[in-house]
């Protein structure tokens, strides 16, 4: 694959998060220039804290469900038993699709799941806001890193012990090898999709517009389709990958609001907004 076409994937992305936050930011009253401000230093040591906090509490949350968590849980459970039951023909039918699939898309598909070009993302977002003060900047770069750290362990261990066959290695979709080091056997959840929408659902949470949210999130959901049709992996694969995401991401997020320390002092802020024949830039005083 051309290294070139991946460039174009980080291009791509690094343009729609300026063009997105620049619509986003806060104007920072006169108070808060004058103001002292902590260091880099202080601000990275203390979001350091903030990951890892972050993270136990992402992998704790079961520990603290009431009875309707666990009702959604055995709905998800049996969502994914039936999704089990058709993996054979959704994959066959998604893998004929493969030709008729623009290659750039494919390109796409691959480089945003992997982790050397999509923490290129998370961690360009993270340094912008660290070195800028920017707060919803930072905190948005937090909330990416500590989310993928978090589903990135997850699935590698998860994956490893339960040793699902690939769709391509024509085992079927109840071939189980548990704590396998074959790669052709660590189908399920699909890492690839758990980073992908993990970056997605993380920065479309920041923006209230669902014409925004829509479009990002549909940019992250390229890459669960993609290793459908790639016969990477199932549609249960891909389709847990996406909720976990969702899980992860919700409960890494709620823990940075209890924590409350990323809200500059706003003076105006600027959104995006689209309606009926209309588009144009608001500010809320």
């Amino acid at each position: 694959m051309n290294i070139f076409k991946y460039r174009k994937v980080l291009f791509l992305w690094s343009a729609l998060l300026c063009t997105l936050y620049s619509f986003s930011q806060d104007t920072i009253s006169t108070a808060e220039i004058e103001k002292v401000k902590p260091t880099i230093w202080q601000n990275l040591k203390s979001d350091a804290l903030n990951m890892y906090g972050g993270i136990k509490y992402a992998y704790t949350r079961p520990l603290h469900w009431e009875k309707n968590d666990f009702y959604t849980l055995g709905a998800s459970v049996a969502g994914t038993a039936i999704l089990f039951a058709t993996d054979q023909e959704t994959s066959d039918f998604m893998r004929r699709q493969r030709d008729d699939i623009p290659q750039e898309i494919s390109d796409y598909g691959w480089a945003m799941g992997s982790p050397g070009y999509n923490y290129s993302i998370t961690g360009s977002v993270y340094i912008l806001g660290l070195v800028t003060k920017q707060e919803k900047i930072r905190k948005t770069g937090v909330l990416l890193f500590s989310s993928a750290l978090a589903s990135g362990v997850l699935q590698t261990i998860t994956k490893n012990i339960i040793g699902r066959s690939r769709p391509d290695k024509e085992r079927g979709q109840y071939h189980f090898t548990p704590f396998s080091k074959d790669a052709g056997a660590h189908s399920f959840p699909s890492g690839h999709a758990m980073l992908s929408f993990t970056t997605a659902y993380a920065i479309g949470k920041q923006f209230k517009s669902p014409w925004i949210k829509g479009g990002i999130y549909a940019l992250g959901l390229v890459t669960p389709v993609s290793r459908v049709w790639q016969g990477a992996h199932w549609l249960s694969d891909v389709t847990v990958g996406v909720g976990l995401s969702i899980l992860i991401v919700d409960s890494i997020d709620h823990y940075l609001q209890q924590k409350d320390i990323y809200k500059p002092e706003k003076k105006v802020s600027w959104n995006l907004r689209f309606g009926t024949n209309t588009i144009g830039v608001v500010g809320t005083f």
